[in-house]
């Protein structure tokens, strides 16, 4: 099958890469529903990568998040390169729809390749933007990226969050940087 199929030039996407060849081009798998165009979400590129700060490998690099404050899941994708994808959840249509098998190449391709984004609540994208800034926090600190401690950073955040509710003297609650954020990454 060939990629250029069902991407352009310029889609963001997640894809397993099988091998590098020598003029610099790169053969890349799709070959499950976990993978292909990026949707609904926040793209985000971080520096430091390895080592101790930044995205690190880790046992799972794709993770689905139940948020807080009514935002539903969240998907959280840390890519060893330093690019992050954060967005709504993908529930899988295909696994709930009946339809024949004749037909599933026809409903995977609509619902994955699609280039629309969906209608995002403002629950959501308050809780998709509160873990960009949790990471940007992270990496403003040296700390390393993974799932353990972008949770722990998130869950840090909404203490923060439920804190301030009552204190004026704190800036925004949806801010993450100068004080706020050392304070966050101090608690996660």
């Amino acid at each position: 099958m060939q990629i250029r199929t069902f991407f352009s030039e310029g889609d963001l996407l997640v894809a397993e890469v099988q091998s590098i060849h020598q003029d610099g081009a790169a053969s890349l798998h799709t070959r499950s529903l976990k993978y292909g165009k990026l949707r609904n979400g926040l793209f985000l590129a971080v520096s430091g990568t390895g080592g101790g700060g930044g995205v690190v490998r880790s046992r799972r690099q794709v993770w689905t998040v139940s948020t807080g404050n009514g935002g539903g899941e969240v998907d959280v994708v840390l890519g060893v390169n330093g690019y992050i994808w954060i967005s709504k959840h993908a529930s899988s249509e295909a696994a709930t729809t009946q339809f024949s098998i004749t037909r599933l190449e026809e409903t995977v391709s609509s619902s994955v390749y699609s280039s629309q984004n969906d209608e995002i609540s403002p629950e959501t994208r308050r809780e998709i933007a509160r873990l960009a800034g949790c990471i940007r926090a992270l990496v403003e600190a040296g700390v390393r990226v993974d799932e353990e401690m972008v949770m722990r950073a998130y869950d840090a955040s909404l203490d923060i969050q439920h804190d301030s509710m009552n204190d004026d003297s704190i800036e925004s609650p949806d801010y993450l940087g100068g004080e706020k954020g050392k304070k966050n990454n101090e608690l996660a």
